[in-house]
């Protein structure tokens, strides 16, 4: 289970888990106060640097997003205009409300499938921070009956589960496979529950996180992992994590993602 939910796990006998997310997501969204203002410039600077380290780790290429949640008012969130994460810079963030409309477009275009940030956003109230990508390697693992496992500490956070969105149960049998409107997002938003990382059939994942550098590590070593993973089935097979192990993993991890971000950092501020 993952930690930030400490307070409400207590809770999920009595309500079930969904009655408990809903109850503290009507919560955390209650009006924001006038004076929010804009968010701070380092939330920012850290959400454009993400944008190339995730394009530099192999985890998003010409598409692909990163959100965070308003560091001022958790009814909004920041993501990108509508572009290839490399390329992202300061000045191509833009705000949106919960429901994905974005707040000054100026023309701008944005993500179509924003509406899976608004969603999982408006779910999860612990959430600060949202990675949509396409890695190669995770995709496998939503489109066989394999469930990706952790294998090493370094990949704990995956050792609560790693449920896969089938779209076809929330839009039919003939998609396109895009998580294009609200109903689409909140289907996928459920299924994540409260899970760091969800798949999606023929699509992609989606990582979930308390902060920017958080989600960066989760999104990237969920898919350095299902590397590992299938290298380690066409060895033999594969010993994985058991809970406890990841739940202890998870908690020193959760400390210790600055080392990874400043070194990716590192290289992509260097080009």
């Amino acid at each position: 289970m993952v930690q930030c939910f400490c307070g409400m796990v207590h809770d999920l006998g009595r309500r079930g888990f969904l009655g408990a997310l809903m109850a503290a997501a009507v919560d955390a969204q209650a009006p924001a106060p006038a004076s929010a203002g804009p968010a701070d410039p380092a939330l920012i600077e850290d959400l454009v640097i993400a944008n190339h380290i995730l394009y530099d780790q192999g985890v998003v290429d010409g598409f692909g997003h990163i959100s965070a949640r308003h560091n001022k008012d958790p009814n909004r969130y920041l993501m990108s205009r509508s572009m290839a994460p490399a390329l992202v810079t300061a000045e191509d963030i833009l705000e949106y409300d919960l429901d994905s409309t974005p707040i000054d477009q100026r023309g701008r275009a944005v993500y179509l499938e924003r509406f899976i940030h608004g969603e999982i956003y408006k779910l999860r109230p612990d959430v600060r921070a949202i990675v949509h990508s396409h890695s190669p390697a995770v995709i496998p693992y939503a489109n066989v009956k394999v469930p990706l496992r952790p294998m090493n500490h370094i990949a704990s956070f995956l050792g609560g589960g790693v449920p896969v969105f089938e779209i076809r149960t929330a839009a039919g049998p003939a998609s396109d496979m895009l998580i294009r409107n609200a109903a689409l997002g909140h289907a996928l938003a459920t299924v994540l529950g409260p899970h760091p990382v969800a798949l999606m059939r023929g699509h992609g994942s989606v990582a979930a996180a308390q902060s920017v550098r958080h989600v960066v590590f989760r999104a990237v070593y969920t898919e350095v992992n299902a590397r590992m993973e299938s290298e380690a089935l066409r060895l033999g097979e594969p010993t994985f994590l058991n809970d406890e192990e990841a739940a202890a993993a998870m908690k020193t991890n959760d400390a210790l993602v600055d080392r990874p971000w400043d070194l990716w950092k590192r290289r992509v501020t260097a080009k």
